[in-house]
């Protein structure tokens, strides 16, 4: 192995093994964008309409870009797409994107039965559209960067914690406490099983259950209180919400309008845990991705879940082996390492005699693996017991390995987990736990060395060793298949099963999408 190499791991990781898991990795993400260039779904289209500006709902609450989106799909002819009609129509009628839609809802509209134009008129005429609210992403990326230059920001690992009342309102009140007492990214939980609705709730909402509804206007309102509270305490607050599930592009894009800096986006997380078709979530991760790579948002990826149905100790390389194939699915949608923030996990048991190496070991070795990433790093949760001090001691080590080993998003660990939602006072005591060890051993990470042939360095060989074989087996297989077999978390979901299904569309001869050459552009 490289001398170079060797010395630049702590570990003595074989970084010729690594490239080949990459490499490996690589062909699998190639292999699954074979298929999802030919491909689209129902949330795609609805995203292309978000992008040309049409938003709102109809008498019926129903969001006009689904309106818009079920009026094609129902005469038959989505595979053609929505730029395909909507730019045929601005022609047709001299009106803008949401004057059609706003038609179309009220029965005075039939898009799919105007007079053709040719194609190269269509996409003249949707072109002055797609660069407005391109414009307005780009605008609102550099608001942020401009925030970051003047206020700047908290050091890494960024203290992320989050807040789920329900009600927009009362989050904004929790979120405003905890950005005084010190996190630097906000997270807004959502609602529970918003990831299975088809279409993105409208408006302001203050009802939800286990979080708040994930709406463009709960987003307005929480970025606006949040660039505030920066403003005072001068140094910039990141917000994060969820843009997986069946609306997993849409919500991406409203992020992107509204200035989100993180969202939850896996590759493989709607699929496993709840139960998306996988031919939809693989085509609705590619556009999304390119969505947030162009916002400059930070994506985080669930592996973290894995370790939450499976065992932390025996399936570890599983992890692994999921943020390889999430790296070059990110890779292939143009997402830069900087803004991958991948996922592993604290959660082996505390009965586990040497347990603290173990997860020592993990978390380095991720470190060195994606070595730009800001990785983000779960909390102990699986073994959380109710007694608050026992919980309290297990979120300091998990707070000491992450300083150790340079992690970038540290997840704050709440001592009380398993009792209920934090209090602003649950949430301060562990901002004071992160804070005290990260200050007090800052430095730790460049100080201690790893012994040769010890538990430490021998654990990250095997975990790689056999996240390495996994990903050679998920190659010969192919992804799909892969996934029908159980390969992740033990959980076999068919390629034809799940939902979302009836929304995936192949493409027709006169699909196009503009924004992908954009987006991939920067």
């Amino acid at each position: 192995m490289d001398k170079l190499n060797m010395q630049r791991s702590k570990l003595g990781l074989d970084f010729e093994k690594v490239g080949h898991a990459k490499e490996v990795s690589k062909r699998i993400a190639d292999d699954v964008q074979k298929f999802v260039d030919n491909y689209s779904t129902v949330a795609v289209e609805r995203t292309l309409c978000r992008l040309l500006g049409i938003d709102g709902v109809d008498g019926n609450e129903v969001p006009l870009p689904n309106v818009v989106v079920d009026a094609i799909k129902d005469k038959g002819v989505l595979s053609e797409g929505v730029m395909f009609f909507i730019g045929n129509a601005i022609l047709e009628t001299g009106m803008n994107p949401q004057q059609i839609a706003e038609k179309i809802a009220e029965g005075e509209l039939e898009i799919t039965t105007l007079p053709i134009r040719s194609i190269e008129e269509i996409q003249n005429a949707i072109q002055p559209f797609v660069d407005e609210n391109i414009n307005k992403i780009r605008e609102r990326k550099a608001k942020r960067d401009n925030y970051l230059d003047t206020i700047g920001e908290g050091p890494k690992p960024y203290l992320y914690v989050i807040v789920a009342t329900g009600n927009i309102y009362e989050d904004v009140v929790q979120a405003e406490a905890a950005a005084r007492q010190g996190a630097d990214i906000i997270a807004v939980i959502r609602t529970t099983g918003q990831s299975l609705l088809d279409y993105v709730p409208y408006g302001a909402t203050t009802e939800g259950f286990g979080g708040t509804v994930a709406t463009q206007e709960n987003f307005r309102i929480m970025r606006t209180a949040l660039d505030k509270v920066g403003e005072e305490e001068g140094r910039y607050i990141r917000l994060c919400n969820y843009c997986s599930g069946l609306c997993m592009p849409e919500i991406a894009a409203m992020g992107a309008l509204e200035g989100l800096d993180v969202m939850l986006n896996d590759a493989l997380y709607g699929i496993l845990f709840r139960d998306i078709n996988m031919q939809r979530t693989i085509v609705d991760q590619y556009f999304s991705r390119l969505l947030n790579g162009f916002a400059g948002v930070i994506i985080n990826t669930g592996e973290d879940n894995y370790l939450t149905t499976a065992d932390a100790f025996d399936e570890a390389h599983t992890v692994l082996a999921s943020d390889f194939i999430n790296e070059q699915l990110a890779l292939v949608a143009g997402l830069p390492e900087e803004q991958m923030g991948l996922g592993h996990a604290f959660e082996m048991t505390p009965d586990l005699e040497n347990g603290f190496l173990y997860e020592l070991a993990q978390a380095q070795m991720i470190r060195e693996i994606f070595p730009k990433a800001p990785l983000k790093y779960m909390p102990p949760t699986k073994f959380m017991t109710g007694n608050i001090f026992k919980g309290n001691v297990q979120d300091a080590l998990f707070n000491q390995i992450s300083i150790w080993t340079g992690q970038g998003i540290q997840l704050l660990g709440m001592l009380t987990e398993a009792i209920h939602t934090p209090f602003m006072s649950d949430r301060y005591l562990s901002i004071e736990n992160a804070k005290y060890i990260f200050s007090n051993m800052k430095s730790i990470g460049d100080e201690m060395e790893f012994k040769e042939g010890g538990i430490i360095r021998q654990r990250a060989a095997k975990v790689l060793d056999d996240a390495t074989e996994l990903v050679e087996k998920i190659e010969k297989e192919g992804l799909f298949t892969a996934l029908e077999k159980g390969i992740f978390a033990e959980i076999k979901r068919p390629k034809d099963g799940g939902k979302g299904l009836d929304g995936v569309v192949e493409k027709g001869s006169n699909y196009f999408n503009p924004f992908i050459e954009i987006l991939h552009k920067k």
